[in-house]
């Protein structure tokens, strides 16, 4: 496990996994499929143009399935995540939970990673309830290296999930100096093994109730 903390806070940790489709409701059927547990609806991300659904991975953290949605207008710029660009669904990321966002990167700034400028969000539940929260600009980094997000007073949406244990974590890096140093100056704890690569990769294994399932980088890979 590697880690960092500093005089920003207590080390940064695993909020959620962003696993990115072209076609929301086809992946969900498919991780339901292969788990024997259904995700979630999420909700709309207003002018983003994309909703998600969730599973609990446990430890307080999840899983976002997140892809183009239906009954919103283009958004004016690319959908996050490549979304626009993909051809089957990928393991595209992760998101760090932090407290007092604006301090943190500040303090990356300082020990030399730039995450971003946070922005504010917010969607609604399908009970009509409301969560909102700030987070860094996803992929500013790459996929190894994770936008920060932090919730503020809105309750955590882990909260309640059905779970597929996470089991395991593995990212792949030619340089895996260079992505530690990225996680020291975030002050982030990663949950798994980073090891050396010709190929940046990241991949999680839940434990299903028929067995481990893998999420992969490659498109069409659950």
């Amino acid at each position: 496990m590697t880690g960092g903390s500093g005089t920003d806070g207590p080390p940064a940790v695993l909020d959620h996994l962003v696993h990115a489709t072209p076609d929301l409701a086809a992946t969900v059927a498919e991780v339901a499929a292969l788990t024997g547990v259904r995700p979630v609806p999420g909700g709309s991300h207003p002018g983003r143009g994309t909703r998600n659904a969730l599973l609990g991975l446990g430890g307080g953290a999840y899983l976002e399935i997140i892809g183009p949605d239906p009954e919103q207008p283009a958004p004016d710029g690319p959908r996050w995540f490549g979304i626009d660009a993909l051809t089957g669904p990928r393991l595209v990321t992760w998101a760090v939970r932090v407290t007092g966002i604006a301090a943190r990167v500040a303090a990356a700034r300082a020990r030399g990673h730039d995450p971003g400028e946070a922005v504010a969000m917010s969607r609604r539940t399908p009970d009509g309830g409301r969560l909102a929260w700030q987070l860094t600009p996803p992929g500013a980094g790459g996929a190894l290296t994770p936008f920060l997000l932090d919730w503020g007073s809105t309750p955590h949406p882990s909260a309640g999930l059905p779970v597929v244990p996470l089991v395991a974590l593995r990212a792949v890096h030619p340089d895996p100096a260079a992505v530690r140093a990225e996680w020291a100056a975030l002050g982030v704890r990663w949950p798994g093994e980073l090891i050396a690569g010709p190929d940046v990769q990241l991949t999680a294994v839940v434990e299903g109730r028929y067995g481990r399932v893998e999420f992969r980088p490659g498109a069409g890979a659950v």
